[in-house]
């Protein structure tokens, strides 16, 4: 086999979208680093520009502030699956994008269109430099930000796995509370005017409510080498 066949095999581009407690980032990296791909998780990116206008004293509730701030910050991403980064003007931001005042307020920054636009055309060209292949995750990357994908994979899961999960991620989490809390960024999310979360009608399905992770990494895999076989 050429070379250059086996380059084409292996820069796939892959699409993994679905809310939130479905097992996007576990599976996502893990498969890109058994693949040897890239690895991109575009929803650190909202929260580090959530975070950044939250420090910034930016009025969240007020989205023409929002979109008057938005290009300001400087957001880097790593995209070592083994290790993936991302620093907002020069400074780590992987452990605070993770408050609880962030997720609180991810949804309201991220629906703001002019705050998509940006963060959609970073994530393109993070995903064109990528020349050995990618896999990106989100909510609307098969739909929007990358729709010409070689493959898109859409995660779903019942409300009450995705609580399951999601407390077990957090200590001393309300198991109610955070089922409630999902199901309210479902709707703001999908609800939302701008790149709604939306599964892209050529996407495959993968309901994980009953498999465990490691059987999810392995559909995907075995999606995505049925896909370079066919490139």
């Amino acid at each position: 086999m050429s070379t250059t066949v086996e380059t084409a095999r292996s820069s796939v581009i892959v699409a993994i979208d679905g809310p939130s407690g479905t097992g996007k980032s576990s599976t996502s990296k893990a498969v890109a680093a058994k693949l040897g791909l890239s690895y991109l998780d575009t929803g650190a990116q909202y929260r580090a520009i959530t975070w950044w206008m939250l420090n910034n004293g930016i009025d969240v509730g007020d989205p023409a502030e929002i979109a008057t701030a938005a290009a300001k910050p400087v957001i880097v991403s790593g995209t070592d699956p083994a290790a993936p980064t991302i620093t907002v003007d020069g400074e780590d931001a992987s452990g605070p994008i993770r408050t609880q005042e962030v997720t609180s307020n991810v949804s309201a920054v991220s629906a703001v269109p002019e705050v998509r636009t940006l963060i959609t055309e970073l994530q393109r060209s993070i995903a064109a430099a990528a020349t050995g292949g990618i896999v990106v995750e989100g909510r609307d990357i098969g739909t929007t930000v990358l729709p010409d994908a070689d493959l898109k994979i859409f995660l779903t899961a019942s409300p009450e796995a995705r609580a399951a999960r999601r407390s077990g991620e957090v200590k001393g989490s309300d198991l109610t509370a955070t089922r409630e809390a999902l199901i309210k960024r479902d709707a703001a999310d999908s609800g939302r005017k701008t790149s709604p979360l939306a599964k892209a009608d050529d996407a495959v399905e993968v309901d994980t409510t009953e498999l465990t992770l490691q059987q999810v990494i392995e559909c995907v895999v075995t999606l995505v080498e049925g896909k370079r076989v066919a490139a």
